[in-house]
């Protein structure tokens, strides 16, 4: 099973006030484990970079300035993506972002039920508990020590042992687990040799004195 973890960074709260993608961080799952294989891209968003947004991420304009515009990145993006689940943290936010950024390039949306909300999840396991990232993490035991700014990239890759946590662990590669205990058994096993097991002839006189006694017996050496 193939999914897609993927987070945004952007210039605001709401595409709907002029607000841009910054930067897309996308991280491949199968079984709900990484791959290997990631997607990174940073954006122009052809416009301002508020400070109360640079300090949340540190992207600055002028750093912004040289990358590529959305529309140059957007094929790339959606063949990484193909038609695979997203899983995000707070998805209504991200896909109005990514929606109104294939708006004005005319492609097609990404529906809300293609999205696993892992914050959603948390809020349904753990009830009146904080569901935010940071938070998330140190229950789980995940280093979040170098997480001074937000990145796309290092939030999903967060986010991908987060949800890996959510859905109940590392029990994905149990199987293989298994595997590993059935080889270190089968070399620890005491080779035995075969006993034999052929009638002696007194076994054999007895045998062919209680055959004498039956009927038609079915199993008569004679």
């Amino acid at each position: 099973m193939r999914e897609i973890v993927l987070d945004t960074e952007t210039t605001g709260l709401s595409p709907g006030d002029g607000h841009r993608i910054v930067e897309i961080g996308c991280v491949e799952l199968l079984n709900h484990l990484p791959t290997g294989r990631r997607f990174q891209s940073y954006f122009n968003p052809e416009r301002d970079m508020p400070p109360e947004a640079e300090a949340v991420h540190g992207l600055s304009e002028s750093f912004l300035a040289d990358k590529p515009l959305f529309a140059e990145g957007v094929d790339e993006l959606l063949a990484f993506l193909a038609d695979s689940p997203l899983v995000i943290h707070n998805a209504d936010f991200d896909l109005r972002f990514l929606n109104a950024e294939f708006e004005r390039l005319h492609r097609a949306p990404i529906p809300m039920d293609r999205a696993i909300d892992t914050a959603r999840m948390a809020r349904s396991k753990f009830p009146g508990a904080p569901a935010n990232l940071d938070a998330l993490c140190k229950r789980f035991g995940i280093d979040i020590s170098d997480r001074a700014i937000h990145g796309a990239l290092k939030d999903s890759l967060l986010l991908s042992q987060v949800y890996l946590e959510l859905v109940g662990g590392r029990q994905p590669g149990l199987a293989l687990a298994t595997q590993v205990v059935q080889d270190t058994t089968a070399e620890a096993r005491i080779e035995r040799h075969p006993r034999p097991h052929a009638p002696s002839p007194s076994e054999l006189t007895d045998h062919a004195a209680f055959v004498r006694k039956l009927s038609e017996p079915i199993w008569s050496m004679d």
